[in-house]
């Protein structure tokens, strides 16, 4: 039906623009304002102009198309209510819990306190938001407009203590838990433990390139989900922020490489990763050029009491990844 009137529309503008545009000029200059105004109808004029550009011009008439589509496509998503009045979009979680015993069964308190620190983390509301250094405030993301919001929780309890991070805990026929509807909802597990070669994974996510299939989703360790868990150095739920950022489309601060690209103009090319509390200023030289680093951003290794900024290019690719058109569309559905 829409489409049916947007091409009427159109025909309506290229057959009609040589009647319409042909009285536009300006005539009877000489007479007085009165007599030319008296008995006629008034009109903006900005239509008329337009109609006149879009026949002449067929660039801009497909510009206007692709704006009223996009704009069609918008109200769309918020009719069904897939943005927020404020333009956000808010992802709805599910954390599905894997649990051998009573202390590792995340309490509801730590999971809400998860997506509480999630939406303060991509909104900047939390309290370290003044630690940003002033070299790197203009660069600070500020609010993404990103939200999230607790859609479920799924509990089961197994003998499975050791996970490796291969995406078995993800289905129940390898003991898992099958993940609830991956294209609409960000899937969490919790897990015990997951002893990777010498050491462990804190957490992993897919990239985009997987939205939507069996094992999209997001893998924690149950010692770093939400605030007030055993380790003093990673219990403020920031690496669940850190692989969330993953989940969204932003790679490692350091590019996963030795002075690698992260793909995002706005944090300094850096080393490597950083751990434990780096001091700053600190400086590293990457092509022969001395940098500031950025080692207080989400997506570095530090310490959480030392993690608090996304920056606003990596939000771009994060609004990229969740926008109307991108591969996490699925998930502005509340």
């Amino acid at each position: 039906m829409k489409k049916t009137i947007l091409g009427v529309l159109i025909t309506l503008l290229v057959s009609c623009n040589n009647n319409e545009t042909e009285n536009i000029s300006p005539e009877n200059t000489n007479m007085e304002e009165t007599n030319i105004t008296a008995g006629k109808e008034a009109f903006c004029g900005s239509d008329i102009l337009r109609k006149k550009h879009l026949a002449e011009d067929p660039a801009a008439m497909q510009r206007m198309l692709h704006i009223e589509s996009q704009t069609a496509n918008y109200i769309e998503q918020k009719k069904m209510g897939k943005v927020l009045p404020d333009g956000s979009v808010e992802i709805p979680v599910i954390f599905n819990v894997l649990y051998t015993k009573a202390s590792n069964n995340v309490s509801d308190a730590r999971i809400n306190s998860q997506i509480d620190v999630l939406n303060k983390a991509f909104a900047s509301t939390h309290s370290d938001i003044s630690k940003i250094p002033a070299e790197f405030q203009p660069v600070n993301a500020g609010d993404t407009k990103i939200k999230f919001r607790l859609a479920g929780i799924n509990r089961k309890s197994t003998k499975t203590s050791r996970w490796a991070p291969d995406d078995k805990m993800k289905k129940a026929s390898t003991g898992g838990m099958d993940s609830t509807d991956p294209n609409q909802y960000l899937n969490i597990w919790v897990v015990d433990y997951m002893p990777y070669q010498t050491g462990y994974v804190l957490g992993y996510a897919t990239f985009p390139e997987d939205a939507g299939l069996w094992n999209d989703g997001v893998v924690m360790m149950d010692d770093y989900v939400g605030e007030g868990g055993p380790d003093a150095t990673h219990n403020q739920g920031r690496v669940t922020v850190h692989e969330v950022g993953h989940y969204l489309n932003l790679r490692h601060i350091w590019g996963d490489a030795n002075c690698g690209d992260d793909l995002v103009g706005d944090t300094p090319q850096q080393i490597t990763k950083h751990s434990g509390v780096p001091t700053y200023p600190r400086y590293e030289t990457c092509g022969g050029v001395s940098r500031s680093v950025m080692f207080m951003n989400y997506m570095d290794y530090s310490d959480e009491t030392t993690l608090f900024m996304f920056t606003q290019q990596q939000n771009s690719r994060m609004q990229a990844t969740v926008s109307a058109s991108g591969p996490r569309a699925g998930l502005r559905v509340l």
